[in-house]
């Protein structure tokens, strides 16, 4: 009875928040879904993490967040470091009781993870919408498993490209105001109670590079729609991957400097250092972390060598000089099989 209370409680003040946000339209078909559906079908993740896996010195070895039910048979969409490289992991079913759950997929390009839960969880799913749709100022709600306020009224601050310290690269992040502490994971709706976007990171920048502005970053839910065949066939997207260089970067006044790199990864064996900074990539100057994955990119696909334009940290004068790193498909260079992603 108290745990059906607390449910009762939970659904109407979400739909309080829900009418507060989007009061300038028709609730009816939003209202059905938000209360009914997308509420409860966001669950809580947790992931085990074995102390040999690449990423369990910077992402941690006991990882929890949130995820999204997008089927009928307990698919869970969330972000993909949380469940990167996992040797066990979990979701919560419809009375909040842990599910034990199969890893399924891990892709990098989007940073979309999907695992499947090992016996049903008595959620409805919810529906795909349309990310292309959201622009700067639009309304939108978003929904997490934690905390004491798991769903908030958001706004809709700026789409443009994010890039990543850690090779990553999206043409259009959605980005959104006020800041949500428990962003891992967390859904991002629509007015009409459709999944629009998957919580990735709290940025500073929500606004604009230049507006100093706190919010989150959300993945946007189109760049799921092309490839969810191959990574439920496949684990992975069937095309070609990007070149990676294991190479982790900062940008300051336009200039890209190399802050860490990954271990047995490319570019550590070509012999560049932390402090190094990147003038380009085969002569051709970068003026940014996001021109410089572009550039990369530029020469083909994992394995093309790259020619990295740099000047030396070890180096006492002010000479450029070219390093060819052999680049590799990170899935080659992460843990992975079919139990661990």
């Amino acid at each position: 009875m108290m745990a059906y209370s607390v449910k009762r409680w939970l659904a109407r003040f979400c739909l309080g928040v829900f009418v507060a946000a989007f009061a300038a339209g028709p609730l009816a078909a939003a209202e059905k879904d938000l209360t009914e559906n997308v509420i409860s079908s966001v669950v809580a993740i947790s992931a085990i993490i074995p102390d040999d896996a690449r990423t369990v010195r910077t992402l941690g070895g006991m990882r929890s967040g949130s995820g999204i039910v997008i089927d009928d048979d307990g698919l869970v969409l969330t972000i993909g470091y949380l469940i990167l490289e996992a040797e066990k992991a979990a979701v919560t079913n419809a009375d909040g009781e842990l599910v034990p759950a199969s890893l399924i997929a891990y892709d990098h390009s989007s940073g979309f993870g999907l695992l499947r839960a090992k016996r049903p969880l008595g959620l409805k799913p919810v529906k795909l919408g349309a990310s292309a749709d959201l622009s700067e100022g639009t309304n939108v709600i978003v929904v997490s498993k934690g905390g004491p306020m798991p769903v908030m009224p958001a706004r809709v601050s700026s789409r443009r490209e994010f890039a990543g310290y850690w090779e990553y690269l999206l043409d259009s992040a959605i980005f959104t105001v006020p800041p949500f502490p428990h962003y891992g994971g967390a859904a991002l709706i629509d007015r009409e109670g459709r999944l629009v976007g998957v919580g990735s990171l709290m940025v500073n920048d929500a606004a604009g590079p230049d507006a100093p502005v706190q919010g989150n970053m959300f993945v946007p839910i189109d760049l799921l729609k092309p490839i969810l065949k191959d990574l439920l066939e496949k684990g992975r997207r069937s095309m070609t991957s990007h070149p990676w260089l294991g190479i982790y970067t900062n940008e300051t006044n336009g200039r890209v400097i190399v802050v860490r790199l990954a271990t047995d990864g490319p570019a550590a064996e070509a012999g560049i250092l932390p402090g190094d900074i990147i003038i380009g990539i085969g002569g051709r100057r970068v003026s940014g972390i996001a021109d410089f994955y572009r550039k990369i990119r530029a020469h083909g696909n994992a394995g093309a060598e790259i020619p990295i334009d740099l000047l030396p940290v070890r180096d006492g004068n002010l000479d450029i000089k070219t390093v060819k790193v052999p680049s590799r498909d990170r899935h080659d260079w992460l843990k992975l099989n079919k139990n661990r992603l």
